[in-house]
Order: structure tokens, then C-alpha cells, then sequence
């Protein structure tokens, strides 16, 4: 997978909540999204089982997404989930209606692949965490050099440099083996390795004026595409929850944090096959999404 298809993007994230923080109200609201790349023609293909059993095939995609957690979390130090509290300074809840596009279209600035300059406000932080969460959870993570850019363009540089060498370790030979990479991290040739994390929605749930935390709900796709494939590319859902700080004029996260689901009841669609989805990688380009 090229870093044009998903931006460079995807993985997991920490979370870190401190006491002072000031509750933010009112309804939170997903993205308006607006395609960044090309598209491509639709897909379909011969029927297979709606849904396969999860094998280990499942649990090796979680497992990849679980250790980058771990060494996220290593980062960020104590604290709870970030989950909707108050603040010591009171004031009410953070709430949960239901989200809507608010039709604010994106920001225009690059960190490399990675957007930014974001707003300084509690839109402007659900954007951030919203696309840091598509670059950490892309296909580019399982590529040092890539890696370490994207670290480097969403995380406070406080933290940039342990989080590195956590990462690297994690990003191992033995992994890459788990999940049908070479041992350099490379495709095995005449496949398509997915790795793409897919926002559904987000909320505030703390805020001051240079802090936030926002929960990043999310699906993923994470496998291998293409004929003779062993590890079919499957689905997992999972919530984000990043601890933003304000720095150098834009929103780094300091710490994050991810948890399982919430997960929806599988529908009956007919799985594609393998060449149907690799296809699809390569043509369907990711984006740049704005509350």
C-alpha cells in the first residue's frame, strides 16, 4: 500500500486525564470528510461466507493494534481512561447527542501526508484527533522511516523520542512475521498488506484552553490482500482517546489511549475476494477530515 491510498495514515492511541480540567457541554458532532484522492470502480466478486469464523487471523489484527496502545500508554504516564467526568472546576458533562456534519470544511495545511493547523478550540481538536487517529493506525506505521514521521508530525515533542524507541520494539521482526510482512517489514510480492483505522465519530470530553481529550470512536481494517492470501484482511471497532495539548500552534497528542468497541452486530453482506479487496486499497484514496 502506497502512503497516497490512506494518506500515510493509521493505529492506536493512550489516554491520560489531570485534574483542572474545565468540562465542555453541548452536543458533539462527526466530521464533514472530503476526499483527498481518486476513486475507482466499484468491486464485487464471487461469493464467500458472509462472515468467517475469528481465527487467529482475528486476533493477530488486534494484537497488532493492542501493542502500539502499550507503547503509547508507556508515554503518557497514570490517570483513567478519559472518559466524560467533570473537571475540579466543575461545570456540566460533556454530551453525546447525536453527531451530525457541521458542514466546516477541513484545514488546507501539510505536516507532511498529515494534516494540519488545526483551530484552537474544541472543533479544531476533534479534527486533530480524527486525522492523527487515521495516521496511526495506517499501513506507513509498519515503516520506520514513516513511523517516525508521523510520530514526529502529531505528537508533542515532550514525548516524541521515548515514544520512538517504544515503538520500534514493538514494530518487530516477529511481528511483521505475525501478520504476513517479510521480516524487513516489506508485502510479500503479488500481495497487498490493509492497515486503515476509519473514524464514526468523536466527542470533547475535557477541555481548557491549551488541553483537551477527545474520544475518536473507530472501525479497522487490518490484513493481507490478494491471491493466496493466509491472512484474510478482517474488521475490528475501537475507541481512541487522545489527550491533546496545544504546541507550536497546532494540537500534538501527549498521551492516548484504546479500548475495545463499541462493536455493531455484523451484517450480511457477502464478503468480497481477495483480489476484489486489494483492488480496492489501491484505488480508493483515504482524507482529510474536519468536524
Amino acid at each position: 500500500m502506497s502512503a497516497g491510498d490512506d494518506h500515510g495514515y493509521s493505529d492506536s492511541g493512550t489516554g491520560r486525564t489531570d485534574d483542572g480540567y474545565s468540562t465542555l457541554g453541548g452536543t458533539r458532532q462527526t466530521r464533514t470528510r472530503f476526499p483527498d484522492g481518486g476513486g475507482g470502480d466499484g468491486y464485487g466478486g464471487s461469493r464467500r461466507p458472509a462472515r468467517s469464523s475469528r481465527s487467529l487471523v482475528m486476533v493477530v489484527g488486534v494484537v497488532v493494534l493492542l501493542i502500539a496502545a502499550i507503547a503509547f500508554a508507556n508515554t503518557g504516564g497514570g490517570g483513567n481512561d478519559g472518559g466524560a467526568s467533570e473537571g475540579s472546576g466543575g461545570g456540566s458533562k460533556a454530551g453525546s447527542a447525536p453527531t451530525a456534519a457541521t458542514g466546516t470544511k477541513p484545514v488546507t495545511g501539510k505536516n507532511g501526508t498529515i494534516a494540519s493547523g488545526f483551530a484552537h478550540d474544541a472543533q479544531g481538536a476533534q479534527s486533530a484527533a480524527t486525522n492523527y487517529a487515521v495516521a496511526l493506525g495506517s499501513a506507513d506505521m509498519f515503516n520506520a522511516a514513516a513511523r517516525r514521521g508521523i510520530l514526529q508530525a502529531t505528537h508533542d515533542p515532550a514525548v516524541v523520542d521515548r515514544l520512538q524507541a517504544d515503538m520500534d520494539k514493538a514494530y518487530s521482526a516477529s511481528l511483521f512475521a505475525n501478520v504476513g510482512l517479510n521480516e524487513d517489514g516489506s508485502t510479500p510480492k503479488g500481495l497487498t498488506f490493509v492497515s486503515r483505522t476509519v473514524p464514526v465519530g468523536t466527542k470533547v470530553t475535557k477541555q481548557t484552553g491549551d488541553t483537551a481529550t477527545v474520544e475518536v470512536w473507530c472501525t479497522g481494517l487490518v490484513g493481507m490482500a490478494g491471491q493466496g492470501s493466509t491472512k484474510p484482511v478482517t474488521e475490528t471497532w475501537f475507541t481512541i482517546t487522545e489527550n491533546l495539548k496545544w504546541v507550536g500552534n497546532d494540537w500534538k497528542i501527549e498521551s492516548s489511549n484504546q479500548t475495545e468497541g463499541p462493536t455493531p452486530v455484523s451484517g450480511d453482506n457477502r464478503a468480497s475476494t481477495a483480489d476484489d479487496i486489494a483492488g480496492a486499497v489501491e484505488q480508493y484514496g483515504g482524507f482529510t477530515y474536519a468536524r
